[in-house]
């Protein structure tokens, strides 16, 4: 990719029309070189933090084959810019694209953790694991600042209530306190994406992520602390990181990780768009070959909705990078799984405090 012409410190290297609205906003080439002629620049890139106020921030999770019952997200967009990220058609309901603008405009919701307190003090709640991120991760750069994520788990914590947490920021360490807390009760599991072990390709697909190296150190340290950790090596991307799940797999059962699940890469809605935009502008050479072997996985598209198939795909490809998990699993996660979440000391919690009488 062109110095000059990428977008810094971003995934997607342009906005998509968005679904839902009748008119579109189109950035010309003219225009970019008029500018880049007159030194001046098309559009700012810098992150904008704005405020909504959600009414309810647990949310039922009704597909099948996601591995989670409810979730909960502080932040809507993410500014790690992982370009093969499913969460960013969500942003279009929001009146965005999902393009830059799921990376650049972040909806903050600083009413969660009361929001959150007030769900777990429902009579008519039985405890159930909720897993924060299940579209945007919880501990993107946006969280040094708002710090909501720790003001959730403090709720968590107080309640006794199970919690589960996907990232791939390192800052989850800052809050190792309250996690060896809930760990005692079995009330924490958490998730940890490392895509691949190779810097290069991390910078590419996920630019404002967590080093690779820091990404392992965490497992590390969260193992370390008792807090059991299953690493995501999700999404697989054929021709990308298709060929390091043995060595990713290896090197997370090393670090102390009990188990590993993986999917792989999809790219339903305004992503098909925004993926193959970056990839002829980052890989050119390989950019046809990766597309086609996605949409191989894929009954021929880059779209995929059929639960059951969807996360798994199908094709020869698809049960190549299968069958390579399934081995990695049998080669470095033998007698080890992670625990099932404590369910049982919510209850009397429900006001606050252990009911005496």
């Amino acid at each position: 990719m062109d110095s000059k012409s990428k977008i810094k410190g971003r995934g997607a290297q342009k906005n998509v029309h968005n679904r839902f609205f009748e008119l579109s906003y189109e950035m010309r080439d003219d225009f970019l070189e008029f500018c880049h002629k007159e030194g001046e620049i098309p559009e700012k890139n810098k992150t904008q933090y704005l405020n909504v106020f959600p009414k309810t921030i647990v949310n039922k999770v009704t597909s099948p084959d996601v591995g989670m019952a409810y979730s909960m997200n502080m932040y809507q967009g993410c500014e790690h810019g992982c370009i093969y990220c499913y969460a960013r058609n969500s942003h279009e309901f929001w009146g965005y694209s999902a393009g830059l603008d799921f990376e650049r405009n972040i909806l903050v919701k600083k009413n969660a953790p009361k929001l959150l307190e007030k769900h777990l003090k429902k009579k008519s709640w039985k405890a159930h694991p909720i897993v924060m991120s299940g579209n945007t991760d919880c501990y993107q750069p946006a969280e040094r600042e708002f710090e909501i994520t720790r003001q959730c788990l403090e709720v968590f914590s107080r309640y006794k209530h199970p919690v589960g947490i996907i990232t791939k920021n390192a800052l989850i360490l800052r809050d190792l306190d309250l996690l060896k807390t809930l760990a005692k009760d079995n009330l924490i599991a958490v998730n940890v994406s490392i895509t691949s072990l190779s810097e290069d390709t991390r910078r590419l697909l996920e630019p404002r992520t967590a080093t690779i190296k820091r990404r392992l150190q965490v497992v590390k340290a969260l193992s370390a602390n008792g807090i059991p950790v299953n690493v995501m090596l999700a999404p697989i991307i054929p021709s990308i990181n298709s060929h390091e799940i043995l060595p990713m797999a290896k090197a997370v059962s090393e670090a102390g990780a009990l188990s590993i699940a993986h999917t792989i890469v999809r790219l339903n809605g305004a992503i098909g768009e925004i993926f193959t935009d970056w990839i002829k502008k980052a890989m050119p050479d390989k950019a046809d070959k990766v597309l086609h072997q996605i949409e191989n996985c894929h009954g021929g598209s880059l779209n995929e909705s059929r639960y059951g198939v969807r996360m798994r795909g199908e094709g020869q490809i698809a049960k190549q990078i299968n069958d390579l998990v399934k081995l990695a699993r049998l080669k470095y996660f033998k007698n080890k799984a992670m625990p099932k979440l404590n369910t049982s000391l919510h209850e009397p919690y429900k006001n606050g405090q252990m009911k005496l009488f």
